[in-house]
């Protein structure tokens, strides 16, 4: 008897006292929770997704698409980056200049290589306002789940308002659930029993959010 027939047995052993009569799952669980909790304007919607951001820890700027290059570059300086990890797809006048050697992303890289790197700039899939929620989809502007999880210092692109939403039921509308999904909310942290925050455990320490509007 191999693996599966021994978990599938297991799962018929478990389902034979269920009548046969018994409502479904999919219909028995109540689907009328809110989609979004009180009505906002969108500017309102963008103000709620950058005081999350903030509770979160998270460094929130603001600039136009002709000041991004510059704000880009600045913020990378300022972390004293000697390299910068770019998408496939990143828009290439989002690091338009001089500035830290770009490291393109490769699937040979090694996560010792990424290791090494100073930042990342991605863009994202969406945001979400109420948890104050970045998600990344893999998309080209994105790039790879790891690439934002090794280097120590991210910056993060969302277009304003068109990638802002209320809330995860809003966001799940727009995500494709067979792609590689990652929830990003503030800096990589976790607590021990004595509740000491370490940040930078699991993904970067530093997340930098550009609202471009």
């Amino acid at each position: 008897m191999s693996s599966r027939e021994r978990i599938l047995g297991r799962v018929r052993r478990a389902l034979a006292d269920v009548p046969a009569d018994e409502v479904p799952y999919e219909e028995a669980v109540s689907r009328d929770y809110l989609r979004e909790h009180g009505r906002r304007t969108t500017g309102e919607t963008v103000e709620l997704l950058a005081e999350n951001l903030v509770d979160y820890r998270a460094v929130v700027h603001r600039c136009d698409a002709e000041e991004l290059p510059l704000l880009v570059l600045r913020l990378l300086a300022e972390r004293g980056s000697q390299e910068v990890l770019v998408p496939p797809g990143l828009p290439p006048e989002w690091l338009a200049g001089a500035g830290p050697v770009r490291v393109h992303d490769r699937a040979a890289d090694t996560a010792g290589r990424l290791d090494r790197v100073d930042s990342v700039v991605t863009g994202c899939a969406v945001a979400i306002a109420e948890t104050g929620t970045i998600v990344l989809d893999g998309s080209p502007d994105q790039g790879r789940r790891r690439i934002s999880l090794v280097p120590d210092h991210h910056i993060c692109v969302v277009r304003v308002p068109d990638q802002v939403v209320s809330s995860v039921p809003q966001a799940l509308e727009r995500l494709d659930p067979t792609r590689p999904l990652t929830w990003i909310s503030g800096p990589s942290a976790t607590s021990d029993i004595e509740l000491d925050r370490v940040e930078g455990v699991h993904g970067p320490r530093t997340l930098e959010v550009i609202l471009l509007g």
